[in-house]
């Protein structure tokens, strides 16, 4: 007499979970192997460039997030689509359009136009559709390009600019401004650069905004408040540095300044930045009415 045995359903999900892990390894490895040369320049550009070496923690800051919606992403019904091929395609396309035109940044849009292809592929609609977030949070691994670079860039440092001078005026300092430089009392210049821009603090404060509005629990439209406000923040807390470095280049040596300002300012700058995206939430908090609560209140 034959005996079935019966599989518990955690073992199957658990086995499903394990197949699903090894098809995403291999693809994954696969897509590193053919991007290895864009993926080397895109790590030495983190080291080199302080405005983007943020973007090295973006993929970890995703794989964070990843692990945080476990429970949500294993629930999920994995049906591969074949749609993924043709995103996977399109990034083709794009990169050799970067090779053909030595574009380098289309090449490493691709890359990020592929993973996308590849998890639409492998998980289907529904995972796609959960980890869109994620997906579109991918792209701020990548330096902008030169040219967007240039037109951001420009701005943010005329921006500081004339930020310093406004605050430093109403502190009482006499100054005067010849384009990007501040001369402080006649007789102690301080230089704006291209470097004192913002751009670095920018794009760190981006990311940071990103994946905290992922983590809360808000109304989108608080999320996308949150994620915008992170560039006037961002223009605040470098004008506020500016500001202190200039006072310190009245008081101190001009050494112990220029320290501060590329050493203590940007550990302080990030802190201070996330208390005011934190304060930002609180008030957007006050400002929405539980609809429970107005509902009881409106009923006679």
């Amino acid at each position: 007499m034959s005996h079935s045995r019966t599989v518990p359903s955690e073992q199957i999900a658990s086995g499903a979970d394990r197949s699903w892990i090894a098809v995403i390894a291999l693809l994954g490895g696969a897509l590193a192997w053919a991007y290895w040369p864009v993926l080397v320049a895109l790590n030495k550009e983190w080291q080199t460039d302080d405005n983007y070496s943020v973007g090295q923690l973006v993929p970890l800051a995703i794989l964070y997030l990843l692990w945080h919606d476990r429970e949500r992403l294993r629930s999920s019904a994995y049906r591969p689509c074949w749609w993924g091929i043709g995103i996977i395609l399109v990034a083709q396309g794009a990169r050799a359009f970067g090779l053909i035109w030595l574009f380098e940044s289309a090449e490493r849009y691709s890359f990020v136009l592929s993973v996308v292809g590849v998890v639409l592929l492998v998980g289907g609609w529904e995972v796609f559709w959960r980890v869109k977030w994620l997906l579109l949070f991918l792209f701020l691994m990548v330096p902008l390009p030169g040219r967007v670079h240039n037109l951001i860039s420009g701005p943010l440092q005329q921006h500081a600019t004339d930020g310093a001078v406004f605050f430093l005026e109403l502190l009482g300092i006499t100054l005067t401004s010849e384009g990007h430089v501040i001369v402080l009392n006649d007789n102690v210049p301080l230089a704006v650069a291209e470097a004192c821009s913002g751009l670095r603090m920018l794009t760190a404060f981006v990311v940071v905004a990103a994946t905290l509005a992922y983590l809360v629990n808000r109304p989108r439209w608080q999320k996308i408040a949150l994620v915008l406000s992170s560039i006037p923040v961002a223009i605040l807390c470098n004008t506020g540095r500016l500001v202190i470095t200039a006072l310190l280049f009245l008081v101190t040596s001009s050494e112990f300044a220029n320290r501060f300002f590329h050493d203590f300012a940007g550990f302080t700058m990030m802190p201070m930045a996330v208390l005011m995206l934190i304060l930002e939430l609180w008030i957007m908090s006050k400002l929405v009415i539980d609809e429970a609560l107005s509902e009881s209140a409106s009923t006679p």
